[in-house]
């Protein structure tokens, strides 16, 4: 494969997930890291992509599906009442990990009564608790994603390996009987190193993630102990998800 293929392989890459690991692109374009390097410098030159510490991300992208603000005016009713259930799942004083996203956004929301140790990735959950006097909120370091206002990389992985908590409230892009799934390598790197890091785990997911697989593998269903979601998740699934030992709350 020539370098102008690759570099090509690479934006159309880019284009659909927005950012990604160095590993991730030479996996990709089958290719090494040092070469991998010199496309992206290529590609940085263009005004593409901007070379981030471990990877890369796109400068410009096409919509605006990953961007914060843009995804939390999705099933908003739904999150909220996600939100809800979720929180009501803490008990006071636990230590708790919250994976960035829209949906642990709104379980964030509402934590703030049980006094909670918080550990997080998601720089508008630590914003959130910016005046907060009764709670104590850890922020992995690493490299912002302005996109979804998240800290991604080797040092945000490197941080969450030496936490433990009490319990970790995750999201994901899909969820299905082949387990769950999510859009960004960098992501699933740091989120794995939360399901590592806590031994209660619960997803939280609106009804639209449902019977869904998005790019990438992140977890199988035995390492999910609840999912909490909203009355529209198809009840078929639900049952089956039950089957395999995973309770199951529909928030009301």
């Amino acid at each position: 494969m020539s370098a102008e293929e690759r570099q090509q392989r690479i934006a159309s890459y880019l284009q659909k997930v927005e950012f990604a690991s160095l590993e991730e692109l030479a996996k990709h374009v089958d290719a090494s890291e040092s070469t991998v390097r010199r496309d992206l410098t290529a590609l940085e030159a263009t005004g593409l992509v901007k070379r981030t510490h471990g990877g890369a991300r796109l400068l410009v992208p096409a919509t605006d599906e990953f961007t914060f603000s843009a995804r939390d005016t999705h099933q908003l009713e739904e999150k909220e009442l996600i939100g809800k259930a979720c929180a009501a799942l803490i008990q006071p004083n636990q230590t708790v990990i919250i994976d960035a996203g829209t949906t642990t956004y709104h379980v964030a929301r509402h934590l703030e009564e049980k006094a909670p140790h918080i550990i997080t990735n998601s720089l508008p959950i630590a914003q959130l608790f910016a005046g907060a006097n009764r709670l104590e909120v850890v922020v992995t370091g690493g490299v912002i994603y302005p996109k979804l206002g998240v800290l991604v990389g080797p040092l945000t992985v490197e941080a969450m390996k030496t936490m433990h908590a009490d319990v970790a409230i995750m999201s994901g892009g899909g969820i299905s009987l082949e387990g769950v799934s999510n859009s960004h390598g960098l992501l699933i790197d740091i989120q794995r190193a939360m399901l590592h890091a806590a031994p209660k785990v619960i997803f939280c997911f609106d009804h639209t993630k449902f019977g869904r697989q998005s790019v990438l593998p992140l977890c199988g269903l035995e390492a999910i102990d609840t999912i909490v979601t909203d009355s529209k998740a198809p009840r078929e699934l639900v049952h089956q998800l039950r089957r395999k030992n995973i309770e199951v709350i529909v928030a009301k």
